[in-house]
């Protein structure tokens, strides 16, 4: 399993699909060593600070950075075909 966030993508959350990418050739190769990967995604990109009496944006992390949906589905769309490529 390999997290396409955190130390893989020194926390900046744009840097994710570079990860993917990786992955995508490692198993579109052949590799059987990642068995899943793991993406740090939300409805809206990005974070938010909780300031209390303000509303939150519906859909943002209050923690980690995200990706959002729409940027996260193309990825899993790749992923999906490395498996595909390797069988």
């Amino acid at each position: 399993m390999v997290d396409c966030s955190h130390g893989n993508s020194h926390k900046d959350h744009h840097r994710q699909a570079d990860v993917a990418a990786a992955i995508c050739d490692q198993i579109a190769s052949g590799s059987r060593q990642i068995f899943g990967a793991m993406l740090e995604s939300h409805l809206v990109e990005g974070r938010q600070d909780y300031v209390p009496g303000q509303p939150a944006v519906y859909g943002q992390s209050i923690t980690d950075a995200c990706l959002s949906f729409s940027q996260t589905e193309p990825l899993l769309e790749q992923l999906a075909q490395a498996q595909r490529t390797r069988g």
